[in-house]
C-alpha cells in the first residue's frame, strides 16, 4: 500500500531572524518569523507526511501556543514525525519539495539541504528533491516578505 501527503509552509520575512530551510542556515539579511525555527521547508514536509498518514497537521501535534516548542528546531519535529512512519508501520519512499523565495539564490544551499533532509527520512540523498523558485516581484514572496514551501511525500507500508 501506498500514501501520498502534501504540505504546505509559509513564513514572513523579517530582520534579526535567521533564515533556516532544510535545516540549514541560509546567509540572509532577513529571516523567518515564528513560534519555531521558522524553517518552512521542514515544515511542509512534515505537513505532507501527517497528511499522508492520516494524522493531522504540524500544528496540531506541535502547537505555537506550546512554550515547548519555542524556538524548536523543525529538524527535531521532522524527525519526532518520521517516528509515527516507522510506527504504523510505512517509510518514506520519496520527497519532491519546492521553496519560493526572492533572495538570496538558494542553489548553492539545495544538496546541503536534500543530505540532511535524506538523514532525518531515513533515504538516499538521491529520494529528495528540494527546487527553489523566486517569486518574480510578485506577491509576498516575489516582494521578499514571505518563504514559502510545498512538498509532496509517498509513503509504503513495509
Amino acid at each position: 500500500m501506498f500514501r501520498i501527503g502534501i504540505g504546505h509552509d509559509t513564513h514572513r520575512l523579517a530582520p534579526g531572524r535567521t533564515l533556516v530551510l532544510g535545516g540549514i542556515e541560509i546567509e540572509s539579511e532577513l529571516g523567518a518569523e515564528g513560534h519555531s525555527d521558522s524553517d518552512a521547508l521542514c515544515h511542509a514536509i512534515t505537513d505532507a507526511i501527517l497528511g499522508a498518514l492520516c494524522e493531522g497537521d504540524i500544528g496540531m501535534h506541535f502547537p505555537d501556543r506550546d512554550p515547548r516548542w519555542k524556538d524548536a528546531d523543525s529538524l527535531e519535529l521532522l524527525s519526532r514525525v518520521m517516528w509515527l512512519v516507522s510506527e504504523r508501520g510505512f517509510r518514506v519512499i520519496n520527497v519532491d519539495a519546492t521553496v519560493m523565495l526572492e533572495r538570496p539564490r538558494l542553489r548553492p544551499y539545495i544538496d546541503q539541504m536534500r543530505e540532511k533532509l535524506a538523514g532525518v527520512l531515513s533515504v538516499e540523498m538521491e529520494c529528495v528533491s528540494v527546487k527553489a523558485k523566486t517569486g518574480e516581484g510578485v506577491d509576498a514572496v516575489g516582494e521578499s516578505r514571505a518563504v514559502m514551501s510545498q512538498a509532496v511525500v509517498l509513503l509504503q507500508l513495509v
